[in-house]
C-alpha cells in the first residue's frame, strides 16, 4: 500500500451506507481517481464537510495493491468556492465541466494542464457566475488539450485553403472542408470569421476566462462546432448537458428582456 498527499478538486460524490462516501476527485500528477471515505458524513476531524463537489482540497489517500478504489484518509478544505454555490448557471456549468472531464479521461491518467484549466474555470465561476462564453471557452480548451480539436483554418481532407466566406464543417471528417472535398457532405455551414475567432481562442492562455467578450455569431456557431465535435468523441450524452443548456437559455432570455 502506498500513501499520497496532493491538492485536488472534488468532481462528485456518492453517499454509501449510513456514513460513508465514495468520492471522485481530480489531482495534479494523478488524474481522476475514486476514493472510499469511511465515516466521511459523520467525521468532523478527518473530513470536516470538505468533500463537496467543486471544492479545492488537500487529500491524503492510500492505494491498494490490487487496484480499485483508493482509501481516503483525510481531507483539508482549501477553497469551498462559496460564490459558485449561490449562482445556478455557475453550478450547472461546473457540474457539466466535471462530467465532461470524467467522460474524456480514464482513471489514473495524469492531466496537469486539464487540472489547471478546471481549477481556473471553477475559480472564475465562483467570482463571476456562469455564462455561455465561459462554457465555450472551457469546451474549446478541453478539446485542444485532449487532442480532439478539429482542423479549422485549412481543409481537413486535402489541407488546402478555404475560400469562404462560409465553410462546410464535419467533425466526423476531421473538421473544415473546402468545396471540392465537401462534395455532398451535409455538414455545418460556418462563417470563416468564426473559425478564425475559435482558432484565436484556442491559442490564448488556457487559464484566462476574465475579460473575454464574444459576439453572438461566434457564440452560436462556436457552440454548433463544439456540439458536432463532442458527438463524435463521447460514448453517450452527458446527464448534465440538458440542464445546463436550459439554465443558459433562461439566462440569455433574461438578459434580452
Amino acid at each position: 500500500m502506498r500513501f499520497f498527499r496532493s491538492e485536488a478538486i472534488v468532481l462528485r460524490h456518492l453517499d454509501y451506507g449510513e456514513a460513508d462516501r465514495i468520492v471522485t476527485f481530480f489531482a495534479p500528477g494523478h488524474g481522476r481517481l475514486r476514493g472510499f471515505a469511511r465515516g466521511a458524513r459523520n467525521s468532523r476531524r478527518r473530513f470536516a464537510a470538505s468533500l463537496e463537489p467543486f471544492a479545492g482540497v488537500i487529500l491524503h489517500w492510500a492505494t491498494p495493491r490490487s487496484g480499485g478504489l483508493v482509501t481516503l484518509k483525510e481531507s483539508e478544505l482549501v477553497d469551498l468556492r462559496a460564490g459558485l454555490r449561490t449562482d445556478l448557471p455557475a453550478i450547472a456549468l461546473a457540474g457539466y465541466a466535471c462530467e465532461l472531464i470524467e467522460a474524456f479521461f480514464a482513471e489514473g491518467e495524469a492531466q496537469d494542464e486539464v487540472y489547471a484549466l478546471l481549477k481556473s474555470l471553477l475559480d472564475f465561476l465562483a467570482a463571476a457566475g456562469g455564462s455561455s462564453t465561459a462554457r465555450l471557452l472551457f469546451e474549446l480548451r478541453l478539446l485542444n488539450l485532449s487532442g480532439y480539436i478539429p482542423h479549422l483554418l485549412h481543409c481537413s481532407a486535402c489541407f488546402g485553403s478555404l475560400p469562404g466566406p462560409h465553410v462546410s464543417f464535419s467533425a466526423r471528417r476531421g473538421g473544415s472542408l473546402c468545396p471540392d472535398c465537401a462534395g455532398r457532405e451535409q455538414g455545418l455551414s460556418l462563417d470563416l470569421l468564426t473559425l478564425g475567432s475559435v482558432s484565436r481562442l484556442i491559442h490564448a492562455p488556457a487559464t484566462v476566462f476574465d475579460g473575454i467578450r464574444l459576439g453572438e455569431r461566434t457564440l452560436r456557431e462556436g457552440r454548433e462546432l463544439v456540439a458536432n465535435t463532442l458527438e463524435c468523441h463521447l460514448c453517450r450524452p452527458l446527464r448534465s448537458q440538458n440542464f445546463l443548456e436550459g439554465i443558459l437559455l433562461d439566462l440569455g432570455a433574461g438578459k434580452g428582456g
